[in-house]
């Protein structure tokens, strides 16, 4: 059995270290979900709201075990990590067998949720599960095409989001989501390798192929992109026509100060690792990033 049938805190600590194993504070990546219910204004329409909230709920469980698989494929990598050699699977709290054992009960039943819920939410996690799983084992070594894969899972919790509620989904959300993916999976790069150094490549082989420079001649162009597109978004006559309202436009500082901060702190206090820790404990950035929600769902639902 997974769990160890041994008594009082022992027992305790073993079902704290698999929650903890399934990484619930990079669970934040899942709320790119409800990204088609906001713009899809219906955000207030319960039905919809909690069929995007079961949504969310299942990708947390499918991470979860995809989190699982990962660690235990970079076991040897992430030990030699100053962070990651303290997660429960590098340090050793939970072995091999348990970890792979959970991730084989997790993601089935994920998708067996993802079917109930919806066919076509269904195939979007499914395809989730395969893109990583492929990322895990092969692809991770595939230099700029590990990023991109990096990237595209935040990418298909928008589409799974535009699914579970039966929306289609504009272009311009699809091209600024995933210029913002590729930016936080770049940032993300960067950050492992500045970290390591020299060590770098032993943690992720991938790492050798890129240097800090050629990351940061690739985040400029992301950045720049993100913005343009942001804002030519909020100006369009398709957006414009369908919220009746030219006003998104002022959301735009929020944007543009949420990447900068962003910027501030991989450059200056060397994070950008974590993106989900980021956004917890930066206040500013997490300010921001509540403030564009508010300004954006304010000007979306009541300013015509």
């Amino acid at each position: 059995m997974f769990f160890n049938k041994i008594r009082g805190g022992e027992r305790r600590l073993k079902i704290k270290d698999a929650i903890r194993s399934l990484r619930p504070t990079q669970w934040t990546k899942n709320f790119f979900v409800f990204a088609a219910l906001i713009f899809a204004q219906k955000i207030f329409d319960v039905p919809f709201f909690l069929r995007t909230l079961g949504g969310f709920a299942i990708f947390c469980l499918l991470s979860g075990s995809l989190y699982l698989l990962n660690d235990v494929l970079d076991l040897e990598e992430d030990r030699v990590h100053p962070k990651k050699s303290k997660r429960p699977i590098a340090s050793g709290r939970i072995n091999r067998r348990q970890a792979i054992s959970l991730a084989a009960i997790l993601g089935p039943a994920s998708l067996i949720f993802a079917a109930i819920l919806d066919p076509g939410f269904f195939i979007a996690a499914a395809v989730y599960l395969i893109l990583q799983v492929a990322y895990s084992l092969r692809l991770k070594h595939v230099v700029i095409l590990d990023i991109f894969l990096v990237a595209s899972g935040f990418v298909i919790r928008v589409i799974a989001g535009g699914l579970v509620i039966g929306v289609p989904l504009s272009s311009w959300l699809l091209i600024c989501s995933t210029l913002l993916a590729l930016f936080i999976a770049m940032t993300k790069r960067r950050h492992e390798l500045v970290l390591l150094e020299e060590n770098a490549s032993s943690h992720r082989p991938i790492l050798k192929e890129y240097s800090a420079y050629l990351l940061d001649q690739m985040i400029s162009v992301v950045t720049a992109s993100t913005l343009i597109a942001y804002c030519l978004y909020t100006v369009s006559e398709d957006t414009v026509k369908k919220f009746g309202t030219s006003h998104l436009i002022y959301t735009t500082p929020f944007v543009l100060y949420g990447i900068f901060r962003y910027l501030y702190l991989v450059h200056q206090k060397g994070q950008g690792g974590s993106p989900e820790e980021l956004i917890i404990h930066d206040r500013p950035l997490l300010a921001a990033i509540v403030l564009w929600i508010a300004a954006a769902v304010f000007i979306i639902y009541f300013v015509k």
